[in-house]
């Protein structure tokens, strides 16, 4: 004779009125589901979660170069310099000699290849199709990042959050040989000077290179002070940039002995091979199609010495740009795509040795747009290509949620200037 079901107090559900049934009957079901989520989760705890690799099960592989000691494929490389050194112009003629399967400033022969360019700065149709064009480049082996659409609405495409559905586009590119992302800052949500948050936004892009098997070049800058400070110190942010970078270049410009100007391209770091070494370089001006003019790099002879040695004391001879137009570039760098809270902009600016009251100037000749976030939070600027948007609810959340480090320090400012000033405008 089986067993009367009871309400769990002895009590046989028989005994129970009509309109009690359906709530022991739901009880009933809620103990079955405990039980089996528990009889699971001891089942998940019987197996390791962490995946453990024996050594000896572990094959030896060579590390795969792309250029021979200076861009490895599969990994993550740093391009730094300071503006007007042709670093995103060196980059270019990396993408022709890719692209054309051309040869590299050492004569090493390169395969030809796929290449796919992010750029925040550089607009692709005036300014890098045309150093393209000038470099030799060939055009149906180029693929620039255009906007994204995940849900019907199109949005400029953003590296910090965009990264993994660029990964599916760059899958349906077997040939994909090189990436270039410039500047690579914009992939850091938050204080690019955090270590763990730099850490954090590079990893897509590690793992983004190493699932493509390209190289990805990430192109950034140099702070203005310190030209005769080791080139890893100088790259502008947190010093994880470097370190997880296996191979950093750097670009300057400097005068020879006899007074003439040359540029150069140096190794300055190097987990993977030799960590010295460069090529001289200059720029020059051609008609890439008529009527459109574009600068291209010709590469000159290889130098021997330590990073230090080739690019220091080249602020001197850097052009003269003025500290305006330097802290109006240090905006478009520094303002990514939406908003960035007035607190991480200080901090950038401070590191890169530029007055807050230059940026200030700077900011209101490019016509930077200064928003409140809300009663009790601090102010976000941007570019004035966003000048008509309101402030949505995502755009808000969404930067709260990549900006978690810099809003600790908020409160004590917020309370410092009073809740409706701008901290920004008091310094």
């Amino acid at each position: 004779m089986s067993a009367v079901p009871t309400t769990g107090k002895g009590v046989p559900d028989t005994h129970l009125s009509p309109p009690a049934r359906p709530v022991l009957d739901r009880r009933h079901k809620l103990l079955e589901v405990i039980d089996r989520d528990m009889e699971q989760a001891k089942a998940g705890l019987e197996k390791p979660a962490v995946e453990l690799l024996r050594g000896s099960d572990l094959t030896p592989e060579p590390i795969k170069w792309l250029w021979p000691g200076w861009l490895p494929q599969g990994k993550l490389v740093l391009l730094a310099g300071s503006p007007g050194t042709g670093k995103t112009t060196a980059a270019m003629s990396f993408a022709a000699t890719v692209t054309a399967g051309g040869s590299f400033p050492d004569g090493s022969r390169c395969p030809a290849g796929d290449v796919l360019i992010w750029s925040g700065e550089d607009d692709p149709t005036d300014t890098l199709k045309p150093r393209l064009i000038a470099a030799g480049a060939n055009h149906d082996r180029i693929y620039f990042v255009g906007d994204v659409d995940p849900q019907g609405e199109r949005r400029p495409f953003d590296p910090a959050k965009d990264t993994p559905r660029l990964l599916e586009a760059a899958q349906g590119l077997p040939d994909l040989r090189m990436v270039i992302f410039d500047p690579v800052v914009n992939a850091v949500t938050g204080n690019s000077h955090q270590n763990t948050e730099v850490r954090r936004g590079l990893q897509p892009l590690v793992d983004f290179a190493a699932r493509v098997g390209a190289v990805l070049i990430g192109i950034t800058h140099y702070t203005k002070d310190g030209a005769d400070l080791d080139p890893i110190k100088r790259v502008i942010g947190s010093v994880a940039f470097t370190a997880v970078a296996r191979v950093v270049l750097g670009c300057a410009k400097k005068k020879d002995e006899e007074g003439h100007e040359r540029r150069i391209l140096a190794r300055c770091k190097s987990n993977l091979g030799p960590d010295d070494g460069g090529f001289t370089y200059s720029l020059e001006q051609v008609e890439a199609l008529p009527g459109i003019p574009a600068s291209r790099t010709v590469w000159g002879e290889s130098v021997v010495g330590s990073a230090r040695e080739l690019l220091s004391e080249s602020a001197e001879v850097q052009e003269k740009a003025g500290p305006a137009t330097e802290a109006e570039n240090f905006l478009r760098q520094c303002l990514k795509p939406g908003l960035t809270p007035t607190k991480t902009i200080q901090e950038e600016a401070k590191e890169a040795g530029i007055s807050w009251s230059t940026v200030r100037r700077a900011a209101d000749n490019l016509r930077v747009i200064k928003r409140k976030g809300g009663m009790n939070d601090g102010w976000y600027w941007s570019l004035p290509a966003a000048k008509d948007a309101p402030i949505t609810a995502e755009e808000y959340e969404d930067a709260i949620e990549k900006n978690m480090s810099t809003f600790e320090h908020l409160q004590d400012e917020m309370s410092f200037f009073g809740a409706t000033d701008d901290p920004g405008e008091d310094f």
